[in-house]
């Protein structure tokens, strides 16, 4: 089994926090549709005859081509790559990009799953991150998605904006929970160099929240969401018993997939690729036949290190007689012997062959993983 993951480069404005490559001059739109396909014609042996289980449209803003534009890039890969009887093709949407017939436009050009980007339901807040529709657009796009037959609907909610508490967590948790979607992703917010937010920390116009009120965040979220039914299946992931998002899976669970368009990333057990992050120079390669990327071989120590990476950030955690066969018993030795003091703190815990964190142990997930890679 395989997943595409497809990036649409194109916004009609920035968010202050994002860092994912995009540009506001939608020009180039044709074009880029055009080298997509072609990229993937290109890249057809890349995933080596695995059968397409998931397609992604991330972004930028998938929600700014026309659903007509989904299906066609749909209809081609078909042609391309062999598919599953039941692939889940998943759409990011923005709410003010929701009109009437759109989401039924895009279940008939096969999308199952949309991923809408309310991200809060505080209409300070989305100012503040520079989002482009308020509150009332999202539940009138969230309305119209169910309403026209999508009934796999994850939302995306950003918290741990500087000025805000655990009370402007469980507001947006509730006002997200009126609608029955069966998937949530929140994140903490990060301030990454580059953005504005990245700017003004520098100029020393952010601050960011506390670590005793990130911890406090987190918790409420974890708590309230198995509450209310959701499954914890990766740290800023929340799912309905039979809607964990598969795509999102594949990555953690090291499943290959094969990237297309400007700074998308694709992985085939051995080697990692990234694509060029410029689409002008995207399209002039992919159009002369060239695939605008890098590329960096995986030896066994770095498969290893990504595994624990991935792996542990959910709960399937870390399998370790997977580590046994797949690397060697000296792996499996090291993370038994370094685990340990982890278990005895109630960060982690081991269950018969499987290493997972707790709760408390996620909410430190960074610094227990960096711990236990092995030197490179």
């Amino acid at each position: 089994m395989a997943g595409i993951y497809i990036h649409i480069p194109f916004c009609k404005s920035f968010c202050n926090y994002c860092d994912f490559y995009s540009i506001t001059d939608d020009s180039l739109k044709g074009d880029f549709v055009r080298a997509l396909i072609r990229e993937a014609s290109l890249r057809s042996s890349y995933l080596e005859g695995e059968t397409v289980e998931t397609i992604y449209f991330g972004g930028g803003t998938p929600s700014l081509l026309e659903p007509a534009t989904a299906a066609a890039i749909i209809n081609d890969l078909r042609k391309i790559f062999p598919f599953s009887g039941d692939p889940e093709i998943t759409f990011e949407v923005n709410p003010d990009d929701v009109s009437e017939g759109m989401p039924g436009e895009l279940k008939k050009a096969g999308v199952n799953r949309i991923s809408l980007g309310v991200q809060s339901w505080d209409d300070r807040s989305l100012r503040y991150l520079g989002r482009r529709h308020d509150a009332a657009q999202s539940v009138r796009a969230l309305e119209m998605i169910f309403g026209e037959g999508i009934n796999n609907v994850s939302v995306d909610i950003i918290y741990g904006v500087p000025g805000t508490t655990t009370v402007d967590l469980k507001a947006d948790l509730e006002k997200t929970l009126v609608f029955p979607v069966t998937h949530l992703s929140a994140y903490h917010l990060t301030v990454e160099d580059g953005t504005r937010f990245g700017r003004m920390k520098k100029e020393g116009k952010l601050k960011e929240i506390d670590e005793e009120s990130s911890s406090a965040m987190y918790s409420l979220l974890v708590r309230y969401c198995r509450e209310h039914g959701f499954v914890n299946y990766e740290i800023s992931n929340f799912a309905k018993e039979g809607f964990i998002s598969r795509h999102n899976s594949s990555y953690w669970k090291q499943i290959p997939y094969l990237g297309l368009g400007p700074s998308a990333h694709s992985f085939d057990r051995r080697s990692r690729q990234w694509n060029v992050s410029d689409v002008r120079k995207y399209i002039k390669a992919v159009s002369s036949g060239e695939i605008p990327c890098e590329r960096e071989e995986l030896d066994k120590i770095m498969m290893f290190n990504e595994y624990v990476m991935t792996s542990l950030r959910t709960m399937w955690g870390i399998d370790l007689i997977h580590v046994e066969e797949f690397y060697d018993k000296e792996l499996h030795d090291y993370l038994v012997n370094l685990s340990g003091k982890y278990i005895t703190y109630g960060l982690m815990k081991r269950e018969k062959n499987t290493l997972v964190l707790t709760d408390q142990g996620r909410m430190m997930s960074d610094n227990i993983i960096a711990e236990l890679l092995a030197d490179l």
